[in-house]
């Protein structure tokens, strides 16, 4: 019996993004120590290898390439590129089993909060998020879908760094309770910036985001190992990880080995990238567990900076060269939320949609104004769904609920110790269910 191989494209949807001459040899310092003069004749020079940098020659060559440093530094050269790959067409250019397109899961990301913006990133709320959801909608041939990618700031707030703490300042928490209220919007699924986790993100993705398409693990880390971002488990660190494209739940002290939490992880590998890449013997590893009854998530990942046509033409070579060799295996474009679904337990496969009531009640002479949230169908993901309040003053606010006498029923209340009622203008609950099927409510004052 025979499984099927499903296909998933995220896109690190992160804007434009420039790099100067000079920008480029600070990287090359920065990663791996090497100083020379910036100039194209050097830069010419390393790509061809002909400056000796003993063991590290070739590995500075391939870095430099000419893809690797293309990126597309406006909105007018991203169009242009988006307009080629997402076109019907080119969509079509090689279809699944099921005669279906190619199929883009667009985790946007803010840049919010920066101080320094050398690399011309576009900084605002929404900026991104909006872009690809008026994509979508000018596209009614597309599958795509929109989830979330986040950039801890660094510590001095550059817009071209990633660090690892999520929790050392609110903003995390801005950009949910943004797009709750704002956009009506709360992801399911996840990518770590960097696929860079650590103990604070891992257990917030465990409160409320079923779905985390992270894992870069691969078996050959020589790449990882010689870069100085990458070394002794600073960024990307997954070497202990499943690298065989299964999707695990983790355990509680460590993301990388599977355990018994409640979110699954899935595997992506990049395309022409310093590291991590997707190889013809990943691809082959995923048909063959596919051809042995297996439901295989296989994950790639791009970023929106750069030609996604060379990425998806090479792709395409790779997958029609597996399935010549694995002719019965099913084959799906897929949306990230259906990759994941067929992994999820049993006992929550035939849960019913989530629905969830809100209701505000006022001040009584026995108590404060309070809210009250309660499941009246499916069931919450997660301890508790995600508050998100916006003040008369614009302020954006997440906070904890408390928990009622049963499950599934949650209160906060309006007072000095929390928000005053009179200065909540608007007030929204999300939450996603074990399916990845995500609830937002909203309720304005």
């Amino acid at each position: 019996m025979n499984g099927k191989v499903q296909f998933v494209h995220a896109i690190d949807t992160e804007g434009p993004l420039y790099e100067s001459l000079n920008m480029t040899f600070d990287r090359l310092h920065e990663l791996h120590g090497i100083s020379l003069q910036p100039s194209p004749e050097n830069l010419s020079k390393l790509r061809r290898g002909e400056i000796d940098l003993g063991e590290k020659t070739a590995l500075i060559a391939d870095m430099l390439s000419h893809h690797r440093l293309s990126t597309l530094g406006s909105w007018d050269q991203i169009d242009e590129m988006l307009q080629k790959v997402t076109s019907n067409e080119y969509r079509l250019k090689v279809p699944d089993s099921n005669g279906n397109g190619w199929v883009f899961n667009w985790f946007c990301m803010d840049h919010v909060g920066v101080s320094v913006n050398p690399r011309r990133r576009d900084i605002g709320y929404h900026n991104i998020h909006d872009r690809y959801i008026e994509l979508l909608a000018s596209q009614p041939y597309s599958r795509d879908t929109i989830e979330w990618h986040f950039h801890p700031l660094s510590t001095y707030r550059e817009a071209h760094r990633c660090a690892t703490h999520y929790l050392r300042n609110d903003e995390v928490f801005q950009i949910l309770a943004r797009r709750i209220i704002d956009r009506e919007f709360f992801p399911s699924c996840f990518r770590a910036g960097f696929h860079a986790e650590r103990p604070d993100s891992h257990w917030l993705l465990e409160q409320f985001i079923p779905f985390d398409l992270s894992n870069m693990a691969t078996t050959e880390t020589t790449c990882m190992d010689n870069a100085r971002d990458c070394k002794l488990g600073r960024l990307g660190n997954w070497r202990r990880a499943p690298a065989d494209w299964t999707v695990y739940h983790p355990s509680h002290d460590d993301y990388q080995t599977p355990g018994n939490c409640r979110r699954l992880i899935g595997r992506a590998l990049h395309v022409f990238n310093r590291m991590g890449n997707l190889t013809p013997v990943d691809v082959d590893l995923a048909f063959a567990k596919a051809g042995k009854g297996e439901t295989v998530l296989l994950g790639v990942c791009s970023h929106d900076w750069r030609d996604l046509s060379m990425e998806i033409d090479y792709l395409h070579q790779l997958v029609k060269n597996a399935r010549e060799k694995s002719p019965n295996v099913k084959f799906e474009y897929a949306r990230v939320v259906d990759a994941f679904r067929p992994h999820v337990p049993r006992a929550h496969q035939d849960d019913a949609i989530l629905n969830l009531e809100i209701e505000l009640f006022p001040a009584s002479r026995d108590d404060v104004p309070y809210l009250q949230i309660a499941v009246k169908q499916g069931k919450v993901f997660g301890p508790q769904p995600f508050l998100a309040i916006k003040t008369r003053s614009k302020q954006y606010i997440h906070d904890n609920l408390d928990f009622g006498s049963s499950a599934g029923l949650w209160f906060y209340p309006f007072y000095k110790d929390t928000i005053p009622l009179d200065d909540v203008k608007e007030i929204g609950i999300a939450a996603n269910d074990f399916l990845g099927r995500s609830v937002v409510k909203r309720m304005s004052l």
